[in-house]
């Protein structure tokens, strides 16, 4: 199993480290979560830091045999201000990941796409009134975060009754930085005309792909990934998605070589280890 660059005592103590409050700061911890981390605020970008769906898919045709180590329990994270879910899959709404996060954080902001207020509310066992939600072309201001809806294709742009969006990407925009987490997603050109108006500094994006005999919802693979980020003009882009399940994954020396190749800036982290902002400003 995939050893994290940093875990448990040693991950939090170098984010309690962190002391370059110009800069902002963020952690893989693994499949699409991210702790982001900007002047003594943090925000927790889809995080998954359970074992749930190993325990779920157990002797099924589909078992979510582990990769990579745990990162953290969501329990020792007490300094959380806003967290996110893009949609209702439960490595991106996690009740065993969220449900100790939210005791450990009362104050905690959750911000979810509005078409799935319901759905959230039943999994996490909260009133449904608690989380803020967002559709498309929307926005919201929180604590030093800007949160903009974006669509998600996991695999067709899906909405509900209202016309709302039940899979989402999230632009957000805190002091002169914009990052965008595109959550699950294939390609789609409405994605990608809604991101142009947007100057990007860094493009979060998954290359696990896409076959049929997963028997999963699919995502960018490695050569879209790179090319939707150089389309969106984005000056870095991270990879993630990939390490976390043994039937569900991907080579990030591909992306490596698609990036190369279009000449995108790229950044590839180990779970666990740090990013900051001081990298972009040589690009």
């Amino acid at each position: 199993m995939i050893t994290p660059h940093l875990k448990d005592d040693s991950l939090l103590a170098d984010i309690h480290a962190v002391s370059d409050h110009s800069s902002f700061h963020f952690w893989w911890f693994g499949q699409s979560g991210f702790f982001l981390q900007w002047q003594n605020q943090h925000l927790l970008i889809d995080p998954y830091l359970s074992d749930s769906l190993t325990r779920k898919y157990a002797n099924t045709e589909i078992p979510h045999i582990r990769m990579t180590e745990l990162a953290i329990d969501p329990a020792r994270l007490d300094c959380i201000d806003v967290v996110t879910s893009s949609h209702n899959h439960t490595d991106h709404l996690d009740a065993d990941t969220l449900i100790p996060l939210m005791k450990a954080n009362p104050k905690i902001k959750l911000i979810i796409p509005e078409a799935n207020r319901s759905f959230v509310a039943e999994r996490l066992k909260i009133d449904s009134t608690l989380p803020i939600g967002l559709n498309d072309g929307e926005s919201v201001e929180i604590k030093n975060f800007k949160f903009h809806g974006v669509p998600a294709a996991h695999e067709d742009i899906e909405r509900d009754a209202q016309g709302r969006c039940k899979f989402m990407g999230y632009v957000i925009q805190f002091g002169p930085w914009t990052i965008y987490h595109s959550g699950d997603t294939v390609w789609h050109e409405e994605i990608v005309t809604q991101l142009q108006r947007f100057s990007i500094d860094v493009a979060i994006l998954p290359i696990n792909g896409r076959a049929a005999e997963r028997k999963v919802v699919g995502n960018l693979n490695a050569k879209e990934a790179v090319t939707l980020a150089k389309l969106i003009n984005a000056r870095l882009v991270i990879p993630c998605h990939y390490d976390m399940f043994t039937f569900n994954t991907a080579d990030p020396k591909k992306f490596v070589l698609e990036a190369e190749a279009l000449g995108q800036h790229y950044r590839v982290l180990q779970c666990g280890e740090r990013f900051s902002s001081a990298e972009i400003k040589s690009i």
